[in-house]
Order: C-alpha cells, then sequence, then structure tokens
C-alpha cells in the first residue's frame, strides 16, 4: 500500500496531509520544519500534551482558542496562572477541559526558566535530543524517550516518549514526511539551512 497520495493539486504528499484541508495546510507549511522559538516550541510541546488521547485534528481546530486562554503560551504568563485560571479554563468549551492537561501546562511554564537558565535556550534543550535517524512509521525513537526521561526528571508532566516523538516530528528535529511526498526535499532543505541551536 502507498504511505502518499495525490492531492487536488496533483502534488503527493503524506497520506494524513491529504485527509482534511486543515491538515493539508498543516502539512504543507508547518509539520516537519525545524523551529527554534523557544515560545513556538513550549506551545507545541504543551499542545502535543493535551493531544494525548486525541486526535491531532481536534487540538488545530482549537490551537487559536488555546493561544488565547494560555497567553500566546508566553512562559512567564503562564507560570502565574492559578486554581482560580485552571477552574476558569475547565469551563470554557473552547479548548479541552482536562484538569491534568491544563495543570501540566502551568506546571511546565514554572519548571521551563530552569531548563533555559541551564541550556541559554529551550531551543538549545531540545536540539540537544535531535534524532538521528528519520522512520515515518514509528511513533518512539530513543532520543525521544531520552528526552522525555529527562524532562520528567525535571518535574515535566504530559511529556511522554509518544509526546515527545510527536513533537520532535512537527518542530523538524526529524524530517518524517515519507520520501515521494513533495514537502520531504522542502523540509530537507529548510534543515540543511538550520543553524543547530547551541
Amino acid at each position: 500500500m502507498a504511505d502518499f497520495a495525490v492531492g487536488d493539486d496533483e502534488r503527493p504528499r503524506c497520506i494524513w496531509g491529504v485527509s482534511t484541508p486543515d491538515y493539508q495546510v498543516y502539512h504543507d507549511t508547518e509539520w516537519g520544519f525545524p523551529v527554534s522559538d523557544d515560545r513556538l516550541l513550549f506551545e507545541k510541546i504543551c499542545l502535543e500534551g493535551f493531544q494525548s488521547g486525541l486526535s491531532w485534528l481536534t487540538i488545530l481546530r482549537k490551537r487559536d482558542d488555546f493561544r488565547r486562554v494560555f497567553y500566546g503560551f508566553g512562559v512567564a504568563r503562564v507560570a502565574t496562572m492559578k486554581a482560580g485560571d485552571v477552574e476558569r479554563l475547565l469551563g470554557d468549551a473552547t479548548i479541552i477541559r482536562h484538569r491534568g492537561k491544563i495543570e501540566a501546562t502551568i506546571n511546565n511554564a514554572k519548571k521551563l526558566p530552569g531548563v533555559i537558565a541551564e541550556f541559554g535556550s529551550f531551543a538549545a534543550y531540545v536540539w540537544a535530543f535531535e534524532p538521528k535517524t528519520s522512520d515515518p512509521g514509528r511513533s518512539t525513537s530513543p532520543e525521544s524517550v531520552a528526552m522525555s526521561k529527562d524532562l520528567k526528571r525535571r518535574g515535566f508532566r504530559f511529556v511522554g516518549p509518544t509526546t515527545a516523538y510527536a513533537f520532535m516530528q512537527a518542530m523538524g528535529l526529524v524530517n518524517d514526511h515519507v520520501a515521494d511526498c513533495f514537502v520531504y526535499s522542502v523540509a530537507e532543505a529548510q534543515r540543511r539551512e538550520f543553524t543547530v541551536p547551541a
């Protein structure tokens, strides 16, 4: 069975990338492209936590609302959120109303400054776990297991190995577009030009 599909524009994509218009835009313009911006990396690892057990499409369609309720995922601002904010978000039907995931986002914002102080940036920390190989069929890697273990040691929550690997795929630490997908070469070109944060 082919691991790619041809879209209405006659360009081949990863199969999931043609399943809905929302996925196609995300697939073509974001997924697998390298990111070094700390705010975007924090946002994504939080949203991957919210996605746990759910469809990424559900999260993608609520992403603007997540950004609104978590103040654009500004780490310092999210870290100041309190129990009352959690209760308010639990009543907000525009997001995923899961107490553990909401509390994990606030908790992780409180833990992140320690990582930044040690490594200089969240990006430098994240890219230190860059996978050595690509395999679109897998859901974890030795590096995602190591990242998950280290984040948990630092007190982060909802950062299991599968979540960590999905985060790595999305943020371009690994190019898991299938080889026949037209975005594969675009992502590879960006990765060649990308300066890994140090």
